[in-house]
């Protein structure tokens, strides 16, 4: 698959090393993908890194990617404007399971930049609010500087149907959030968890204790699904680049339900 070009419409500076992409799909005819999938983004000069998609599946005439500059393709990706075109392949990789989330509370549980690869399960359990219960976003970063969205997050703050809680890990003596890791929110909000689905995304420190956390508070382990996107490089399983025991993340992931991943993020060797 070659790498098709899409056109930028839009370019938002999140923090002072993430931004986001909306790439015109419109004229293609629109741009499907499932909650949770990534992209192969393409930069003349620069190189491939996948991506996962942070928009909104049910408007799917805007192809949006949040990227943090970080290596050698993503930092020149920080320097386009509107009007640029960047190379797209893709969607690539397993989705967040939200068919099974139906009449179930749903659990949000991001770090970091893993909140863009749920953004898209947010967009879908809001958009269908009626076939889901209690929803639950809870979301920490480093530092004020880090949280990405915040309008958004207002917004979901807002709302009498969702419970949303934010966190950073360090902060100064005049912010007026809260402070401290994200898994020490999940002991502060309701939920049932004999009936609900967790999805988690962020470090890999952050799921395995936001998973035991969620354990002890009577959660069934196959209902807990983390996103390992861990060392992917081409997006279809040749380059052996991430592969993970018999896993290759890229093709048999990123979304992995927890139980299964587990045991493997935490073998040394591999």
């Amino acid at each position: 698959m070659l790498p098709e070009a899409l056109r930028i419409s839009r370019v938002v500076r999140e923090t002072a090393d993430t931004f986001t992409l909306t790439l015109n799909a419109a004229e293609r005819g629109g741009f499907f993908f499932l909650p949770g999938q990534f992209n192969m983004l393409y930069l003349h000069g620069a190189g491939e890194v996948p991506v996962s998609i942070s928009g909104d599946p049910a408007r799917p005439m805007y192809l949006v990617h949040t990227i943090r500059a970080v290596g050698s393709v993503t930092r020149p990706m920080q320097a386009l404007e509107k009007g640029d075109e960047i190379g797209v392949r893709g969607p690539f990789g397993t989705s967040w399971p939200v068919e099974r989330a139906r009449g179930r509370d749903v659990l949000v549980v991001a770090g970091g930049i893993g909140l863009a690869p749920l953004r898209p399960v947010v967009y879908h359990v809001l958009k269908h609010r009626k076939r889901f219960d209690h929803l639950v976003i809870l979301y920490g970063a480093r530092t004020p500087a880090d949280l990405l969205y915040e309008k958004e997050l207002a917004r979901w703050r807002g709302r009498l149907d969702v419970e949303l809680d934010v966190t950073v890990d360090r902060a100064e003596a005049d912010y007026r959030g809260r402070s401290g890791v994200v898994t020490k929110l999940l002991s502060r909000v309701s939920f049932d968890p004999e009936n609900a689905i967790a999805f988690l995304c962020g470090p890999e420190v952050m799921m395995r204790f936001a998973a035991r956390e969620l354990e002890q508070r009577g959660m069934r382990d196959s209902d807990i699904w983390v996103s390992a996107e861990r060392n992917m490089k081409c997006g279809l399983g040749t380059c052996g680049h991430c592969q993970l025991g018999p896993v290759f993340v890229c093709k048999d992931g990123p979304v992995f339900r927890h139980s299964r991943i587990a045991p493997l993020l935490t073998r040394r060797e591999l």
